[in-house]
């Protein structure tokens, strides 16, 4: 966690004190009307959707309803007259938010699709089904909405619009979506159309879909399940009280495998966990402050794994690793998937963000397939996932999805259910579990150490450090080593980074602001050692300071 105060209370019981009021926080979502003239109140679309807590006056009732209208006039705009796909996670502001998006859209008569049993829809739930509904037609065509604020703390809600590729809303969707909602805000919801929430449950446009059903059934055509089956794995997964919940046991009965659910307890508070790095509760697979649970029955299983609350990020736990850092992991999938995935085209390539491991590049180098590096955020992975053109996309904080074993398209939002249980037909296909691919990995292409910074920076210092082009840096040499480039723009698609990287032989730092918090975060890594990697953290740290000063 590079230079972040760890809070005393990292990775203990989360003590009665720091759970959230679920009563206060909810009607708060009623009663605080937002500010429209407050930036901090007003609908801003970040990396992944609209994202606050009720409490302060980010994220109410006039959000959702303000900003499910703005979809519904983005969607006649675009003349998508498609279902809608609509699904929540167990924040406790994410059933009120559903409430009041449905009462919206049945108000402006679109087909929406719920969960059958009213059971929680995980994010790449939702995307399969987009693309499936999808799949062959012209016209007619769906989108999603999905009501999650991730692995965020519990008193926070999300709300998030995916078109008609299935992946989260690209830039251009999202400024015309955010500029209408605050129109309709500053308006005082002048022009949303709204009924009744019961009448909008038996509108005839408002239907059911067997989500569970249809993914459940699907993932024969993307995971190898035969092969984990016959290697006899004892497995343990941890949903962590997110929307896969009861997507678990289906699958461990569907497919036959030893699958033991260590919890399927829903609770908004989520008084199970334990406290993550800075004293907050998150449920947040990739870090080892929150896995607390699953790690203490590592030696019970061949694998382990746990989903966030949406389900769409991953974390692994091994015998002999314990919690696999997310970059190790990525680089094990991609590994694993471009040698033994015979029906992929030859010609797909590797999606990484600009944060994400080098380790990736030597990866992909090895297995002879081209490299796509992205700014952050999943959306820019979405297109290639769509047409097949990317074999993969990851990114550093443990969020990927891959094609179906036929080279044909998945989901494009990220799926953590997929890369949880491709560890366990890693671990059947290899006889090792991933943290021994890795070490193997490791001794074969090099072992870097990576390191992160965050620290605390005014909107205004987040803007300067964004706005930093790859021109203002005049630097030969990083921590003793050639710059090899620094960049701006990221290789694979030329989009800006919003921020700079700069790399050499032997390392890279990358530095940029936070798309939902007040800090910037530096990431860096070195192929040698850790006072090269230090050197190269403090050489970034004087280029930050210089920007945002």
């Amino acid at each position: 966690m590079g230079s972040e105060k760890i809070s005393p209370l990292a990775g203990k019981p989360a003590p009665k004190s720091i759970l959230v009021d679920i009563a206060g926080l909810l009607a708060a979502y009623v009663d605080i009307r937002p500010d429209a003239s407050d930036p901090l109140q007003r609908v801003a679309f970040g990396t992944s959707g609209h994202r606050g807590t009720s409490f302060d006056g980010s994220f109410n009732e006039w959000h959702i309803l303000a900003i499910t209208q703005a979809i519904c006039d983005y969607r006649a705009k675009e003349s998508v007259t498609g279902p809608l796909y609509m699904g929540y996670d167990t924040h406790a502001l994410s059933m009120p938010a559903f409430k009041s998006a449905l009462a919206v859209l049945a108000a402006n008569g679109v087909a929406v699709q719920t969960s059958k049993r009213g059971e929680f829809t995980p994010t790449p739930v939702i995307s399969h089904a987009i693309l499936g509904y999808n799949r062959g037609r012209e016209s007619g065509l769906a989108d999603g909405i999905v009501i999650t604020p991730s692995h965020n703390p519990p008193d926070n809600g999300g709300f998030k619009y995916n078109p008609v590729n299935g992946g989260p809303a690209g830039t251009e969707i999202t400024a015309w979506v955010q500029d209408q909602a605050n129109a309709y805000l500053t308006s005082k919801l002048a022009g949303v159309k709204r009924i009744p929430f019961a009448q909008a449950c038996t509108a005839a446009t408002t239907q059911t879909h067997a989500y569970l059903d249809a993914y459940v059934t699907d993932l024969a055509n993307i995971i190898d399940f035969d092969v984990i089956r016959g290697a006899g794995l004892k497995l343990a997964v941890d949903p962590l009280g997110g929307a896969g919940v009861h997507y678990w046991a289906p699958i461990a009965e569907r497919y036959g495998i030893d699958l033991t659910v260590v919890s399927e307890v829903v609770d908004p508070q989520f008084a199970f966990m334990t406290v993550d790095w800075d004293g907050k509760i998150r449920m947040d697979p990739s870090s080892q402050y929150a896995m607390q649970r699953l790690l203490a029955l590592k030696d019970e299983y061949d694998v382990a794994f746990a989903c966030d609350t949406d389900h769409d990020r991953h974390g692994i736990v091994t015998r002999s690793t314990g919690l696999l850092a997310p970059n190790h992991y990525l680089s094990v999938m991609i590994d694993f998937l471009f040698r033994d995935r015979k029906h992929w085209p030859e010609s797909v390539a590797i999606g990484k963000t600009v944060v994400s491991t080098a380790m990736i590049d030597r990866v992909a180098r090895n297995a002879g397939h081209k490299l796509f590096e992205t700014p952050v955020g999943f959306k820019w992975f979405a297109p290639g996932l769509f047409d097949g053109q990317l074999g993969f996309g990851g990114e550093e904080s443990a969020g990927a999805s891959f094609l179906r074993r036929d080279g044909s398209v998945w989901t494009t939002d990220k799926d953590g259910i997929v890369p949880a249980l491709l560890s366990a037909e890693i671990t059947a296909r290899t006889g090792r579990d991933p943290g021994e691919v890795y070490r193997a990995l490791a001794g074969e292409l090099g072992s870097p150490l990576a390191d992160r910074v965050q620290a605390a920076a005014t909107p205004m210092q987040k803007q300067n450090l964004a706005k930093l082009s790859a021109g203002d840096i005049t630097l030969d040499s990083l921590a003793g080593d050639k710059v090899t480039s620094v960049l701006d723009k990221a290789p694979g698609n030329s989009a800006a980074i919003g921020g700079i990287k700069v790399t050499s032989e032997h390392g890279w730092f990358a530095a940029r602001p936070s798309g939902t918090e007040d800090i910037y975060k530096i990431y860096a890594e070195s192929f040698r050692d850790r006072e090269h990697l230090d050197a190269i953290l403090s050489e970034a740290q004087d280029i930050v300071d210089k920007a945002i000063a």
